[in-house]
């Protein structure tokens, strides 16, 4: 019976095939639960005891040999077939390259700066980690005035004079401190406020906010500014400016443009008024300008900011704010085709 086992052993070393279901039929042979290893380990109690020894070695032997026999095999074909799937029909097409897409924010904001550009605006940028007086102070918000309650800040707990930037109106006191006038600049960027996240509103959001100094800006200016930038954006030439109030600015207005009352969702967007609200603007205040080291008597200049999601929500229809920030790449795929 050993000698039987033995030459098994050498049928199953010289075993080969090209075909997973002979390396199968070979694996039940040897090694299945009806297979020959199962039969020969059955009949290990009727072997005599000097042969016991010999004949469990024989039968190890065998069950190593066929094992590794059918791991060579499926490995070698497995191989095969990769690199015939890769390479074997040199006549196919090649595999598309995945195609990226911008983020509907990164979309939007081109759009605004590339709008801006044309009518001569630049594009500055600051830091995200700001300090009180580029963020407050300087705006026209010294210490314990009331209007710093409109934007619940974040403040760094080591140092109360350090906080997160909660508007881009910091870059533009920066850019006057080190500019001379004329000054003609946009600032786009993420900012920061203290808010409950809900789908309308989330603790960070991006703005882009303008600025124009130069000797006789008026109101007039900064209105023709803003009909030219909601024509290009929107396609809607029809605005109005409304009365309002904010520290940096005087007179200041928020800016509705008319997007009419065509389809179901323009009387859900415009709560049935046509009008809706886009950007906040004003002339600039002469104390920021003096605090920015810019003579108010000389210059005059006019300021806007807006905020890059919401015309994103609006221009892409996206009902929730939260997925501009969730990274799910099924909603990301939608903008593929987008600029």
């Amino acid at each position: 019976m050993i000698d039987k086992i033995k030459e098994l052993i050498e049928e199953a070393e010289a075993f080969t095939t090209q075909s997973k279901e002979e390396v199968e039929a070979f694996r039940i042979k040897y090694l299945g639960s009806k297979g020959l290893l199962k039969a020969y380990f059955a009949e290990f109690k009727n072997v005599a005891n000097e042969q016991k020894k010999e004949f469990g070695q024989t039968i190890n032997q065998l069950k190593k040999t066929a094992e590794d026999k059918v791991n060579a095999l499926k490995e070698e074909l497995e191989s095969k077939e990769e690199t015939k799937s890769v390479y074997g029909d040199l006549s196919r097409p090649g595999e598309p390259i995945e195609i990226g897409a911008r983020h509907p924010i990164s979309i939007v904001k081109n759009q605004i700066i590339d709008i801006f550009s044309r009518i001569g605006f630049n594009v500055s940028e600051g830091p995200e980690i700001e300090d009180d007086w580029h963020n407050f102070t300087a705006l026209n918000l010294p210490e314990y005035h009331p209007a710093r309650d409109m934007q619940d800040t974040f403040f760094i707990q080591t140092d109360p004079d350090i906080l997160l930037r909660t508007h881009t109106s910091s870059v533009q006191v920066r850019y006057m401190e080190n500019n001379k006038p004329p000054i003609r600049t946009i600032s786009p960027g993420r900012v920061f406020r203290n808010e409950a996240i809900s789908a309308r509103s989330h603790c960070f959001f991006h703005q882009v906010e303008g600025l124009y100094i130069d000797k006789d800006v008026s109101f007039a200016d900064l209105k023709q500014t803003l009909q030219y930038f909601t024509t290009e954006m929107f396609g809607k030439s029809k605005i109005r400016l409304r009365p309002s109030y904010f520290p940096f600015t005087e007179p200041s207005a928020e800016v509705d443009v008319y997007w009419g009352l065509e389809t179901e969702t323009d009387y859900k967007m415009t709560k049935g008024t046509g009008w809706l609200e886009i950007m906040g603007c004003g002339m600039v205040d002469p104390n920021v300008l003096e605090n920015c080291g810019i003579d108010s008597k000389t210059y005059s200049g006019f300021a806007f900011g807006m905020g890059i999601d919401r015309i994103a929500l609006l221009l892409h229809q996206i009902s929730d704010i939260r997925l501009l920030s969730e990274n799910d790449v099924r909603f990301l795929e939608q903008f593929k085709s987008a600029l």
